[in-house]
């Protein structure tokens, strides 16, 4: 019995693990629609109104960014984007990491280190995503003799 929990246990990290390197991008927009939300239910539009508010701010996040990662010319401008998508990402994955480690380290300093491992690991992730998004495909010779 002690055996299957460890092993459920190992299951569960890996799959919380791949679960924040997969939706990792999707940090920004989270926080975005998390917070208008709480506005939205704040100023009195109730659970509905705030849970739609939430969808449509995050979506609109993420298609803004989507967008300006496309169509934006100079490189510099493209880091600036990414780097708002990379930092709460970094972010999350810091937190996710040192909720993890603190249970397994008794030393503060290592469950720092590994925290900061985890949000370097993150972050890498989500960049290269990101990266992924502002890849437009380009015309092969083919489609070219064929013009």
């Amino acid at each position: 019995m002690i055996i299957l929990a460890i092993v459920a246990s190992l299951a569960a990290i890996g799959l919380l693990c791949w679960l924040l390197f997969t939706l990792a991008v999707f940090a920004l927009p989270a926080f975005v629609g998390v917070t208008a939300g709480a506005w939205a239910h704040g100023t009195g539009a109730g659970i509905l109104g705030a849970v739609l508010l939430c969808a449509a701010a995050a979506a609109v996040t993420l298609a803004v960014g989507q967008l300006l990662i496309t169509f934006v010319r100079p490189m510099w401008l493209k880091l600036v984007i990414a780097t708002a998508f990379v930092a709460p990402a970094a972010i999350a994955g810091f937190h996710a990491t040192h909720g993890i480690v603190k249970h397994l380290m008794p030393s503060d300093a290592w469950q720092i280190t590994f925290s900061v491992i985890g949000a370097v690991a993150v972050g890498i992730t989500a960049f290269v995503r990101v990266a992924g998004m502002a890849a437009a495909p380009t015309p092969s010779g083919r489609d070219l003799a064929r013009a």
